[in-house]
């Protein structure tokens, strides 16, 4: 992050406490995401995703969350895109939530896990219906020679289904990360920044303030 000017007139600064150490992890997030969505003004859940091929090459991108408690943080793709792909090659993933307006930022590592699929069920059927018919039409992160082709398989797709309920496709579904890691992240001035980790060690988290 760049350095804050205090007389900047884009993103005031926000003289936040310093972080609790003494918090739960999960009950934090929660906090700050409640924070988030009060002050951000479009998708305060979308997270920079992180993944990697099994011999280590990373990639990221920005997905939305959709559900989260204990068990982790979940979001859903078509699993033969390139992120389905790293996953099943390489099943951990590295989530980076950044709210500007708030000028805090959460980092979560941990391993993946699939979502059930009563969960994916669940989840998809909540979707609106074009964004179903768009997960039926679209071969996600494939070569496409026109988009006219795609305009007609979702155009195939409407009319395939017409009025009837659409079936999740088997290759789409969602994943879990289950965290190991967690760093809080508040900006300061001049970059004298807040920071705290959690990492997970047998049935509890040791918990570290860092230097900026």
């Amino acid at each position: 992050m760049p350095e804050t000017d205090p007389a900047a007139p884009t993103v005031p600064f926000v003289d936040h406490p310093l972080i609790d150490l003494s918090a739960d992890p999960f009950t934090l997030f929660d906090t700050w995401m409640h924070d988030a969505e009060k002050a951000e003004p479009c998708d305060p859940n979308a997270m920079v995703l992180a993944t990697a091929t099994a011999d280590g090459r990373p990639s990221a991108r920005i997905v939305l969350l959709k559900g989260h408690d204990r068990r982790g943080f979940v979001f859903y793709t078509n699993m033969f895109s390139r992120k389905g792909r790293e996953l099943e090659a390489n099943p951990c993933a590295a989530l980076l939530f950044h709210w500007k307006s708030l000028r805090r930022q959460i980092r979560i590592e941990g391993d993946i896990t699939p979502v059930s699929p009563e969960e994916a069920d669940a989840y998809f059927a909540s979707r609106s219906r074009m964004s179903q018919l768009g997960a039926i039409a679209s071969d996600q992160s494939r070569p496409l020679a026109d988009r006219d082709i795609f305009e007609q398989r979702l155009k195939n797709a409407e009319e395939e289904f017409g009025s009837a309920p659409i079936p999740r496709p088997k290759n789409w579904s969602g994943y879990r990360v289950s965290p190991q890691h967690f760093e809080f992240w508040q900006e300061r001035p001049y970059r004298l920044h807040d920071r705290a980790i959690w990492e997970h060690h047998g049935n509890g988290w040791d918990v570290t303030r860092l230097y900026p």
